[in-house]
């Protein structure tokens, strides 16, 4: 479970990219993040796992309140909160089964099971025949397809996916939709920030549309609402 209570997210610039906030995400919802470019759907995100930090207002995410979290508390709010980029973020000298392995190294998992966590993980992605190529050996969907096996390695809670498929061809979105629904389906929150018109529209989900740091429009199966 997500709830923000009148969160305020202001930079030190003077600007104010969330603004009075208030908004739940149950546990295992598929929800949208659609807006115009500087809306604030991206600290809006962030927020979530403290890759900014609010300003006012409450935030819990799962067990953790991240209005005072403690800084020791914070790779546990990492291993709760897995994320997805639009530019993969791959370790370009580590193959594929060493980057989903790193990221359960990193909090301590024994080797026997990373290497049984990893199968499975490919396993979900499909490409258990890559384990041992690099990401430059990889297609952009491949990349996006290992980056998403990463993030739920350590199974989190929530899985926050920001633009996952910003940079792919419409026939390879799809592919990653198909994979984000089936982590959803696993009962997985998954948050997802798009620009994708088709997607939305298509594959229907709740919505969250941010303007200006507000909330303007929550509807569950609804439209993205934007013109391009």
């Amino acid at each position: 479970m997500i709830e923000m209570r009148n969160v305020t997210k202001r930079y030190p610039n003077g600007i104010t990219a969330v603004n009075d906030v208030s908004v739940k995400i149950d546990s295992g919802e598929f929800v949208y993040i659609v807006g115009p470019s500087g809306a604030g759907k991206s600290t809006f995100i962030k927020m979530m796992y403290c890759d900014e930090r609010l300003t006012s207002g409450d935030l819990q995410v799962g067990k953790f309140n991240l209005r005072n979290i403690k800084q020791r508390d914070l790779p546990y709010l990492r291993r709760y909160v897995g994320v997805v980029f639009q530019d993969f973020k791959l370790l370009e000298k580590k193959t594929v089964y060493e980057n989903i392995a790193y990221a359960m190294e990193v909090v301590g998992r024994k080797p026997s099971a990373i290497r049984k966590r990893v199968l499975e993980v490919l396993d979900l992605v499909g490409l258990k025949h890559k384990i041992r190529m690099f990401p430059n050996e990889l297609s952009g969907g491949e990349q996006q397809r290992i980056a998403i096996a990463r993030a739920i390695a350590n199974t989190p809670g929530v899985l926050i996916a920001d633009e996952p498929t910003g940079n792919l061809d419409p026939d390879t979105s799809l592919e990653i939709m198909s994979i984000l629904e089936r982590i959803s389906a696993n009962g997985t929150t998954v948050i997802m920030a798009t620009h994708s018109r088709s997607i939305v529209n298509n594959i229907k989900h709740r919505v969250l549309a941010i303007e200006s740091g507000r909330i303007v429009r929550d509807e569950q199966e609804g439209e993205y609402g934007y013109n391009d």
